[in-house]
């Protein structure tokens, strides 16, 4: 049985794990990584988002 929608309210914190399938690398690389972080940086500045680790 699938689980419910996670709640969604403004200052709601949220525990979010970044995994590939079957734990396999989701970079191959440091230029994928910097290209990764550099673009959740972008998401997080636009959308005013807080990220307390990476």
């Amino acid at each position: 049985m699938p689980r419910g929608p996670r709640l969604d309210a403004p200052g709601t914190l949220h525990h979010v794990i970044v995994r590939g399938i079957e734990r396999r690398k989701i970079v191959d690389n440091d230029k994928d990584r910097e290209d990764f972080l550099t673009r959740m940086g972008s998401i997080a500045l636009d959308t005013e988002t807080s990220i307390y680790a990476s």
